[in-house]
């Protein structure tokens, strides 16, 4: 794995308002950054990150049926009373789900180290499945890359063949915040990948989800039965709707037990588990015992948390890095201290794609911290050699 200088394409702005690429830059900033790349071998993608990404994918699996067993885990990860019902019976009834991103840390000189589970509202998609394949189309025809180059990424394919399987021919209703430019472009995009699945789509704004008796219905007053939401589920669990029998009418994508993966806390269940586990960080909830033993360098993550906020990594007793934010009241866990690798300045967190269980391709972001955050900056990547 390496970093190199990439020629940036020229006209690509004109490129990237043909596919509808939006949030190439967010809030006056550039967010795609063609200016580098990163370079694996094979054996890196195939042995190291496909390897992690099957592995830890089934370690996931076997901790929910665990956790919907017991009130106890249920308690550690904060899930509300009225949902547990909701979110065991996710589970135990195999409600698929379409895709998830876990992060790692990795640098190709050891295992890929697992950082967090992005399991129910994970964005970086678009970009990941389509513009980066694009870039490196268009680099392979310019000549600036070898034309073997390849990419680890199946993401599109995989994400139309999972839409086939979980909702033929349905009629799904696509739900984000229409004011984030990039949740409602993820939401847009695999709403597509449905459409070319055969199904039928609608697009909108999370407040326009009502609730008509037992049903949840769009602002037309047409039910929806199927329901993609990018809002998270502690989000909905908090919101008094929750309560309703709607939610037992309505399929979910991402299912309920998702839930109990996109929690920081699950990264301690994960550990006790498996403790020892190559693709894992020794971690504790903070009122465990067991957490001193990390001593003075650790990483300490809110149980809640989304876009790297409130995440502040200790090395030697002493604050080097964190990131703001209003998560932290539910509490917290202790995650072994594993620096992101540094490549000429940069902070790289490995995303690899999950879809219908099965490995997808990845998405790299980077910053000059080394806690990634929402205004962390998505550079491609290409296998050679």
């Amino acid at each position: 794995m390496k970093r190199e200088t990439s020629k940036p394409r020229p006209g690509v702005e004109k490129h990237f308002d043909e596919i509808g690429f939006a949030y190439a830059h967010m809030d006056g900033e550039p967010y795609w950054d063609e200016s580098a790349r990163y370079v694996f071998t094979l054996r890196e993608i195939e042995d190291d990150l496909e390897k992690a990404t099957s592995e830890v994918d089934a370690l996931c699996h076997e901790l929910v049926w665990r956790i919907v067993a017991t009130e106890e885990m249920m308690d550690r990860l904060h899930v509300p009373k009225h949902a547990r019902d909701l979110v065991a019976e996710s589970f135990r009834k195999c409600d698929p789900s379409l895709y998830g991103r876990f992060d790692f840390a990795y640098d190709g000189k050891g295992p890929p180290k697992l950082l967090e589970y992005n399991a129910d509202t994970p964005t970086s998609l678009f970009e990941s499945a389509v513009v980066q394949w694009h870039w490196l189309e268009q680099l392979i025809e310019s000549g600036e890359l070898p034309e073997d180059a390849d990419q680890f990424n199946s993401l599109h394919d995989k994400l139309i063949a999972r839409w086939e399987a979980i909702a033929p021919k349905s009629f799904v209703h696509f739900a984000a915040m229409s004011e984030s430019v990039e949740d409602f472009g993820t939401a847009a995009y695999l709403a597509d990948c449905a459409t070319q699945a055969g199904c039928a789509a609608a697009l909108l704004d999370i407040q326009d989800v009502g609730l008509n008796g037992a049903q949840f219905c769009d602002r037309d007053g047409r039910r929806i039965e199927t329901l993609f939401k990018l809002y998270p589920w502690e989000w909905m669990f908090a919101d008094e709707f929750s309560h309703a029998p709607a939610m037992r009418f309505t399929r979910f994508v991402e299912p309920p037990w998702k839930a109990l993966l996109s929690n920081k806390g699950m990264l301690a269940q994960l550990w006790e588990l498996a403790p020892g586990h190559p693709n894992l960080l020794e971690c504790h909830f903070t009122d465990d015992p067991r957490a001193a033993s990390l001593g003075e360098s650790y990483a300490r993550k809110p149980i809640y948390s989304r876009e790297g906020a409130n995440v502040v990594l200790i090395q030697s007793g002493r604050a080097v890095a964190s990131a703001p934010g209003g998560y932290g009241a539910e509490g917290h866990v202790r995650q072994a201290l594993h620096m992101l690798p540094c490549f000429d300045g940069r902070y790289p967190v490995i995303g690899s794609w999950v879809v219908g269980g099965e490995p997808a391709g990845v998405g790299i972001r980077e910053d000059a911290s080394p806690v990634t955050s929402n205004r962390s900056r998505f550079v491609p990547h290409a296998i050679i050699g």
